[in-house]
C-alpha cells in the first residue's frame, strides 16, 4: 500500500529523513498550503510569501525528479484548510493508510499530528546537529543550562575551529571584539536582491488579496526562494560581509537593517540551508585567510552554539514553555510595535525596519524592542507573538526560548542568568539612534529624560527581592541605593508617570 509523505513548509531539505524513508515508485508526497498554518498568528506578508514561494519551488523540483506530488494551493476547491485535513483528503483519494513525516518544529503541529485519525509515523529531524536526546543526556543534571558549555560541546563534536581537543586561537569565544559601534565611514554591499519570478509573483498577488491587512510590508520582495539562490546569498554573505561581522555584529546605525548581518536564518529555518554547511563556509573563509578568526568564531556560535542550543530548550521545556511569566508582567504591547507613533527613535527605527523587511538583528530585538518590553513590564506571552508574526526568520522553536527566556526573562532564568536590561546609555554606545532622537539620552530625570532610563530603574526597584541576590544583578543595587532619597524618589515618579501615559494611548 502506498504512503503519503508529508513535507511541512519549513523542511524544503532535499535529504529529508522523510523523504530518505520514501519510495518513488510508489509514495505520495503531500503539501499543502493551509489557512489554519497561515493564520494561527497574522504573520507578516513577505513570511506567508517566502514560505509559499519555496514551498512551489521545492514542490516542483521534487516532481522533476520523478515523485509523485499531491500539491494544494491555498485557492484550491477543496483545500481542507489544514494539514490534518488536507492528509485526511489525500488518503481517501489515494487509499493510502499510513502518513510518514519528518518531525514538526511546533508543540502545536505536533499535538494535531499525534490525534489525526490516520496513522502518523514521524521521523526524527536530523537537519539539526545535536537530536532531542543528546540534548537531554547533556541537561542532565546540570544546574545551571548555559549556552556557553553546550556550545563548547558542539564544537568538540563538529570539530569546527579546533586544534585538537583545544580551540582556534587558544580560546572558544571572541566575544570581546565583537562589539565595536558602527561609524558612518563603513561601507555596506547590500545582501543580494532576487529579483521575482512568476511563481513569485503569482504568490505575491495571492498574499496581498488574502493578508494584505496584517502588518508589513510585502514589496519589494527580493528574498531568495530556492536552494540555489540561497547557496548564492550565503557565498555573498561569506565574501563581502563576514570579515566585518564580528567587529559590529551588535552595532546599529540609522536607516541601515542590515550592516555586516548575514540574513541566512529565513533560508535555514526553512530548510533550503544545512547549518553544518553554513559554518564549514565560514570556517573555510577562515582558514583562508579571508576571515578574521573572531568573526568566524562569532558566527558559527550563532549556529551550532545559539541555534542548537535553543531547540533543545524548546523541546526540553516541553508545550507550556510560551505561556511562563515569571515576572508577573501584565501590560499590553504598546501600539507602537504595529506602527504607531513614538518619540522613541530606537524604537521607531527596529519597528519600522521590521515592517519593511520583516527582519531586524539580534541586538536590535534583544536590546531595543525586548529592552524596552521587558523594562515596561509587558505580558511576555504579547511579546512573544509579536515576535512570532513579525519576523521572515520566526517559527516557535526558535523564537520562543529567544522571547520568553532571552528577552523577557518570564521562564525564571532557564536560558538565561539575569535580564536583559539596560539604561539608555547602552544602545547610545551601539549606536547612532539617540543623536535624533525626541528625548536626551544624558537626561535622567525631568522633562525629556530617556525613557530606558527612568525605566530601568523602575525595573530594578520593582523586582528587587528577585535579582538583589543575582551575581550578575546584585552590583546595581548599591548603586541605586547610594542616589539620595529625592532622586530616587523622582525617578520613579517620573517612570511612573512615564507609564501611565503610555497606558492612556498618548504618543510616548
Amino acid at each position: 500500500m502506498s504512503r503519503l509523505v508529508l513535507i511541512l513548509g519549513d523542511q524544503l531539505t532535499p535529504g529529508l529523513s522523510a523523504l530518505r524513508e520514501a519510495r518513488k515508485d510508489g509514495d505520495i508526497i503531500v503539501m499543502a498550503e493551509v489557512m489554519e498554518e497561515a493564520e494561527y498568528v497574522r504573520h507578516h506578508p513577505m513570511k506567508i510569501a517566502l514560505i509559499f514561494s519555496a514551498m512551489r519551488k521545492f514542490a516542483a523540483e521534487l516532481e522533476a525528479e520523478g515523485w509523485d506530488i499531491r500539491y494544494t494551493l491555498l485557492d484550491d476547491t477543496g483545500n481542507a484548510g489544514s494539514i490534518v485535513g488536507e492528509l485526511l483528503r489525500r488518503a481517501e483519494e489515494t487509499g493510502a493508510g499510513e502518513v510518514l513525516m519528518t518531525e514538526a518544529g511546533e508543540w502545536r503541529l505536533i499535538e494535531k499530528l499525534k490525534y489525526a485519525p490516520i496513522k502518523v509515523r514521524t521521523l526524527p529531524d536530523d537537519r539539526f546537529l545535536a537530536s532531542h536526546a543528546e540534548f537531554e543526556e547533556w541537561a542532565k543534571g546540570r544546574k545551571a543550562l548555559r549556552m556557553e558549555y553546550f556550545y563548547r560541546d558542539m564544537r568538540r563534536r563538529t570539530g569546527l575551529m579546533m586544534e585538537g581537543d583545544d580551540p582556534a586561537g587558544g580560546q572558544w569565544n571572541f566575544d570581546h571584539d565583537n562589539r565595536k559601534p558602527a561609524g558612518g565611514e563603513l561601507k555596506f554591499v547590500p545582501p543580494p536582491a532576487f529579483e521575482p519570478d512568476e511563481t513569485v509573483r503569482d504568490v505575491l498577488e495571492l498574499v496581498a488579496a488574502r493578508f494584505g491587512d496584517n502588518f508589513g510590508d510585502l514589496e519589494p520582495f527580493t528574498l531568495a526562494t530556492t536552494r540555489a539562490e540561497a547557496l548564492e546569498a550565503l557565498d555573498h554573505f561569506v565574501t563581502h560581509a563576514l570579515p566585518r561581522f564580528g567587529d559590529y555584529q551588535d552595532a546599529m546605525l540609522t536607516d541601515e537593517p542590515f550592516l555586516y548581518h548575514a540574513l541566512l536564518s529565513p533560508y535555514m529555518n526553512l530548510g533550503l540551508l544545512g547549518p553544518l554547511e553554513v559554518c564549514k563556509a565560514a570556517e573555510k573563509a577562515w582558514q583562508a585567510g579571508d576571515v578574521p578568526i573572531n568573526a568566524a568564531e562569532g558566527f558559527i556560535r550563532q549556529i551550532i552554539g545559539w541555534r542548537e542550543y535553543v531547540r533543545g530548550i524548546y523541546f526540553l521545556e516541553g508545550p507550556d514553555y510560551t505561556t511562563r511569566n515569571a515576572l508577573q508582567h501584565t501590560r499590553d504591547l504598546p501600539d507602537f510595535y504595529w506602527g504607531a507613533g513614538t518619540r522613541m527613535n530606537c524604537v521607531s527605527q527596529a519597528v519600522t525596519q521590521t515592517r519593511k523587511h520583516a527582519y531586524a538583528h539580534h541586538i536590535q530585538r534583544l536590546m531595543v524592542t525586548g529592552n524596552f518590553a521587558l523594562l515596561a513590564g509587558v505580558d511576555p506571552a504579547q511579546v512573544h507573538e509579536w515576535y512570532l508574526e513579525v519576523y521572515a526568520d520566526a517559527y516557535e522553536w526558535v523564537e520562543a526560548p529567544n522571547t520568553i527566556g532571552m528577552s523577557q526573562f518570564a521562564d525564571g532564568g532557564v536560558i538565561a542568568s539575569k535580564p536583559y536590561v539596560s539604561s539608555g546609555a547602552y544602545i547610545n554606545r551601539m549606536s547612532d539612534y539617540c543623536k535624533t532622537c525626541d528625548y536626551k539620552v544624558s537626561r535622567k530625570t525631568g522633562e525629556g529624560a530617556c525613557p530606558f532610563n527612568l525605566l530601568y530603574w523602575h525595573f530594578l526597584d520593582r523586582h528587587r527581592d528577585r535579582f538583589e541576590g543575582n551575581s550578575r544583578m546584585g552590583n546595581m543595587y548599591p548603586t541605586w541605593d547610594r542616589m539620595d532619597a529625592d532622586r530616587k524618589e523622582t525617578v520613579l515618579k517620573d517612570a511612573t508617570a512615564w507609564l501611565a501615559r503610555l497606558d492612556a494611548g498618548e504618543e510616548v
